[in-house]
């Protein structure tokens, strides 16, 4: 028994990094960036620029500073957007159902709910919880309560005090030692008409993609808005882009080979850049140029990056892999793949493998290892191409990390953008253990196994948050920022494509900050002013344009906010 046991142990810390590999990082990632956004993650162990396109994972920690934006998507198509001034924690991250912890400012969430699925907004004296399709914003300010705003469908909110449910239509006001109070949801602020028109590009998709399978559903708008599908004889419906290309151009180079969770993670500066590079395969067709094919129905799996590569002493270079080809890869990626976690890969034979795409012109990628830990340019001064003199490797490059590798964009960040002391300290270890993760909606957040009981709440005047009329006007207007730095690509394969973050407008400066402490003092509630009605908007919009930028804009404003609702 004991000879058992032991065999036992030993499988399970052999097969304990496939559990922790890159191949569970599909399941949130950065699809809008503005500003300095910062992250900072268990590889970087510091707060570094945050890139669109960036997976994120539990325990990951996002700092938005002052005219700053970020907008997180999920796989399921959840989206959760967080105003300048605002600190977010990930907590959980459970196949469809999500935990974050909202430590200081405003997070909008568009949850797409779905069957046993739940999303969890905790801060550090209350916490939300949604079950089925909802739009709801949690806002932290500087002093007072804490406000639940709820747009479509029905949250929990719940405190030391009690639980209630938060329909469509109101919004509570939290106290503590204190009756909260429910109120009416007054005029929308600049914030709420800025997420209401990015909710509005979303709910215009076109019909669902009979091209793409269902998994890959949520990321069609990418696909819509940056190419084109086009019927090939070889493989069926394919997609090209048509934004963010040029003469020259090939997949997996406008970005950088980023170390997250034990392997190099391709983190793309294009806006269209996450499902074609982490899932199918790359073709070049003769008369459409490069094309992605999508995974068979059935046959879904995020992966770190689908190319080959071939690495010296010297030089690094990868190939899009075709469709068919096998991926050698340290985790399951599905057919076509091969787990080479706890192989030796010295005995793995690839001597007569030749990849298709390594024959098309300008396919190979090649750079120094200089440029590929550092992301430094520097000239790799390749004649020939490393496919077809050398020997092709299985798996990712033996190149060990420097702290700058898990940077996913390379740039200084001012002091003034940094975060806040108090954000720095926030243990989010601590906060996993004393704020767990509760699906049963009968079940308490704050007494574990115990039902809540009903939270005192009195009926208020209809309300809205308090906005500056200046920074609402700033909203309308464009931005005075021209751009941001931006990294280099390589100047041996350097196609001129834009950095990872862009220009967009602004949004209003509202004051967000919170205790930052699990424990939160008691407040004084403000008399509730008397303002008129919101209107709840309708999932409605106007048709998403391309964006210019490696960012995903916002569309131009031809109307005043006010006047878009009127509509």
């Amino acid at each position: 028994m004991k000879i058992l046991k032991m065999m036992f142990l030993v499988c399970l810390i052999l097969l304990l990094p496939s559990y922790v590999s890159a191949s569970d990082l599909g399941g949130m990632r950065f699809s809008y960036i503005r500003g300095d956004v910062q992250v900072r993650t268990d590889d970087t162990d510091d707060w570094v620029p945050a890139s669109i396109n960036m997976p994120l994972r539990e325990e990951d920690r996002i700092w938005v500073p002052e005219d700053g934006m970020a907008e997180l998507q999920t796989k399921d198509g959840t989206y959760l957007r967080l105003a300048e001034r605002s600190a977010l924690e990930i907590l959980t991250l459970d196949n469809n159902s999500y935990q974050t912890f909202l430590t200081e400012g405003r997070l909008y969430a568009n949850f797409r709910g779905g069957k046993d699925s739940v999303l969890q907004i905790d801060t550090p004296a209350s916490s939300v919880r949604a079950y089925e399709r909802s739009k709801f914003n949690v806002d932290l300010p500087e002093r007072g309560p804490v406000n639940v705003s709820t747009f479509r469908g029905e949250v929990y909110v719940e405190n030391r005090d009690g639980r209630v449910s938060v329909e469509s239509g109101k919004v509570l006001s939290l106290g503590e030692g204190t009756d909260s109070e429910k109120s009416t949801l007054g005029s929308p602020d600049a914030w709420e008409r800025w997420n209401w028109e990015r909710d509005g590009k979303i709910a215009e998709r076109r019909p669902p993609s009979r091209y793409l399978p269902e998994e890959l559903q949520p990321y069609s708008n990418d696909f819509n808005d940056n190419g084109r599908w086009v019927n090939t004889p070889d493989y069926g419906y394919v997609w090209t882009p048509t934004v963010s290309v040029s003469v020259g151009w090939a997949p997996y180079r406008s970005g950088r080979w980023v170390w997250i969770g034990g392997d190099y993670v391709w983190v793309s500066y294009e806006p269209w850049g996450w499902a074609p590079y982490h899932y199918g395969r790359w073709a070049f067709a003769v008369s459409i140029g490069w094309c992605w094919v999508p995974p068979a129905r059935g046959a879904v799996y995020w992966g770190p990056g689908y190319v080959g590569w071939v690495y010296t002493s010297r030089h690094v270079a990868w190939v899009p892999l075709a469709p068919r080809e096998v991926y050698y890869g340290r985790g399951h990626y599905g057919p076509h793949s091969v787990n080479i976690t706890n192989v030796n890969v010295t005995n793995v034979h690839v001597d007569k493998v030749v990849y298709k795409n390594v024959r098309v012109n300008n396919a190979v990628t090649t750079v120094n290892h200089e440029t590929f830990i550092r992301g430094k340019p520097a000239d790799a001064r390749i004649k020939e191409n490393p496919f077809l003199t050398e020997r092709i490797h299985v798996g990712r490059p033996q190149i060990k990390p420097e702290k700058i590798s898990t940077m996913p964009v390379v740039r200084e960040v001012p002091q003034a953008k940094r975060p806040p002391e108090p954000v720095k300290d926030v243990n989010v270890k601590e906060l996993k253990e004393e704020r767990p993760m509760v699906k049963g909606k009968e079940a308490s957040v704050f007494v574990r196994e115990t039902r809540p009981r009903e939270m005192p709440v009195k009926a208020g005047e209809a309300k809205s948050l308090e906005t500056r009329p200046e920074r609402a006007k700033e909203l309308r207007q464009p931005s005075k920022r021209t751009g941001e730095p931006r990294p280099s690509a390589p100047p041996e394969k350097r196609v001129g494509h834009p950095g990872p973050t862009g220009t967009t407008v602004q949004t209003p400066k509202e004051t967000m900050k919170s205790e930052r402490t699990l424990g939160r003092a008691k407040q004084n509630k403000p008399t509730p002013a008397v303002v008129q009605k919101q209107q709840v908007p309708a999932d409605k919009g106007v048709r998403q344009t391309a964006p210019p930028g490696p960012v995903v804009g916002t569309p131009k404003e031809t109307r005043t906010p006010e006047q878009r609702l009127s509509k």
